[in-house]
Formats: C-alpha cells, sequence, structure tokens
C-alpha cells in the first residue's frame, strides 16, 4: 500500500480564500474590516518570523492587523495592561499573545486575562470548559486544523477507532474532544502508556503530537490507518550542511507504506494553523457584531 498525501498546504489555502471572501463580506456589513491583534514580548527570533507571517495573512485575508510589541523586560503588569486596552477596543475581535513569554510573566495569567470571546487560540480556560461540554466556543487552531483534514479526507468518523499521542492542553487535549464529539472512540496515550505500539496499532485514526522525531514507526500502525502528524524536528545536520532535516513525529517514508492516508512534515499540518487562526477571529467579528456566518462556510 502506498498511502494518499493528505495535502494540508492547499486545504490551507482553500480556507484563507474563503475567509479572505468572508471578510470582504464582513467589511460591507460591519462597516470595519475585522481585527485581529498580535502581541509580542520580547525579540526571539521564530516568534518574530511567526508575528511578521501573522500579519501578513491577516492582510491578505481583508482583515485588520493590529500588532503589539513590548521589549523583553516588559513586566507582567504592562502585558496585562496591554491586554486589557484590546479587550475594550471595539476594533478587535481576536487578541493572541505569543509564546513563549520571557521568564518574568506567568502565561497562564496572562492567557486567563484575554476575553474569552476573543481568544482566537483557544487556550482560555473558559474556551476549554466549552469544548468539553460542547459549547460555542473558540477551539485551539493546530487541532482544529487537523480535524478539518480529517474530515475532508474521511467525511463521518463515527465509531471509527482514533488514538491521540500525546496530552497537551493546546493540541492532544483539544484534539481528543473534538474526535469524542465527533462520534469516534478515543484514546489519549502518552510517555506512560504501556505497550504504546499495540495501543496505536488498534486505531482507524492516529494523531501524533508528542514532539519526539520519528517516533512512530510503520509496525505500530494499522493497515490503511489515517494518519496526521502534528509533530515538527529538526534533526543534525548532515555533513557539509547547515541545517537538519524537518520531520514529524512518525517516520513518513515506512510509515507510507503501511498508512491509508498521511500528512508530509512540512506541508501537512503546518499551513493549517494559521489559516485557522484567520478562522477564528473572522468568526470572533461576525458574533461580535451579531452578524450570522453561513452555516459551514469555514
Amino acid at each position: 500500500m502506498s498511502a494518499q498525501i493528505i495535502d494540508g498546504k492547499a486545504f490551507a489555502a482553500g480556507l484563507r480564500e474563503r475567509v479572505g471572501a468572508l471578510a470582504a463580506e464582513f467589511a460591507a456589513k460591519a462597516g470595519r474590516k475585522a481585527g485581529l491583534a498580535v502581541v509580542l514580548v520580547g525579540e526571539d527570533p521564530a516568534s518574530q518570523v511567526y508575528v511578521r507571517s501573522k500579519g501578513k495573512a491577516t492582510v491578505a485575508a481583508h482583515m485588520e492587523s493590529f500588532e503589539h510589541r513590548l521589549p523583553a523586560d516588559a513586566s507582567q503588569e504592562q502585558l496585562l495592561a496591554l491586554v486589557a486596552k484590546l479587550n475594550a477596543d471595539p476594533a478587535v475581535d481576536g487578541i493572541l499573545v505569543q509564546l513563549p513569554l520571557p521568564a518574568q510573566m506567568d502565561e497562564q495569567a496572562v492567557i486567563a486575562a484575554i476575553d474569552p470571546d476573543k481568544d482566537v487560540d483557544g487556550f482560555h480556560v473558559i474556551n476549554a470548559g466549552r469544548l468539553a461540554v460542547g459549547d460555542r466556543g473558540f477551539v485551539p487552531c493546530t487541532p482544529l486544523g487537523c480535524m478539518m483534514l480529517l474530515t475532508d479526507r474521511l467525511g463521518d468518523l463515527s465509531g471509527l477507532e482514533a488514538v491521540v499521542i500525546g496530552r497537551s492542553n493546546i493540541v492532544g487535549k483539544p484534539m481528543a474532544q473534538l474526535l469524542l464529539d465527533a462520534n469516534a472512540t478515543v484514546t489519549i496515550a502518552h510517555s506512560r502508556t504501556k505497550d504504546l505500539p499495540a495501543v496505536v496499532r488498534r486505531a482507524d485514526i492516529v494523531v501524533a503530537a508528542v514532539g519526539r522525531a520519528e517516533m512512530v514507526r510503520a509496525e505500530w500502525l494499522k493497515d490503511g490507518a489515517t494518519v496526521i502528524d502534528v509533530g515538527i524536528n529538526r534533526l543534525p545536520p548532515e555533513p557539509g550542511s547547515d541545517k537538519g532535516k524537518l520531520v514529524g513525529d512518525v517516520a513518513f517514508g515506512e510509515a507510507s507504506a503501511v498508512a491509508g492516508a498521511i500528512t508530509p512534515v512540512p506541508g501537512g499540518v503546518g499551513p493549517m494553523t494559521i489559516a485557522v487562526l484567520l478562522r477564528n477571529a473572522l468568526v470572533a467579528a461576525y458574533r461580535h457584531e451579531g452578524l450570522d456566518l453561513p452555516e459551514g462556510a469555514i
């Protein structure tokens, strides 16, 4: 068997196009553009790249991008004051505080200060609770993107057995909840799971989000399983090379011979994250203005 490649890059491009069209409709109805505010504290190079790419994507989707920067030595009180200002700003529909924060700041306290209805990252405990009870809130972007790829590939997930490897609050737990809500039978596996390969081998759907390069091997997989690889890891560089190869949590080459469908790394889940962030920001804007968003449009 040779697995079909789940093209997250192409799906994300389509989602961003739909978001852009609906954002233009929103602006015409509301008399303003949907607004996404991104806050960056410090000068972490990777965070700067992420913030810059999010800003460009927001503008390309016909939304307003508000970028706020604080120095690395800023106090938590300064950041909380900025979050409070953004909470109260009617032009801002979504707020994203780029993580990680400097050591002097309490990330959970900062996330808790964001208005849950502007928490487009879906990290606020209220949004986690809304997801747990099936209420309307915001879901973290990466697991929601994974879910979009799964339903596009498989359609109805009812009755399928799913294993999520990883139990983080950002990916593993919300991913499991989304699968459960779709009537899959869900197991959350982790580093202390006994006989992890045997547990994974039962699964029709495998979501690997553990952060260990190529941990999931071909012999772990059930024939024909659908594999979503959330991991992104850089291997040590080969001799004569400056950068190591990017790989996921799944040994892609060998897994592709067993799986029915699989996401590559890069080009699988990664592009979905910003696309879903834009989607969440637009949903927030429609809700803030009391406008109806067409069911299933994004």
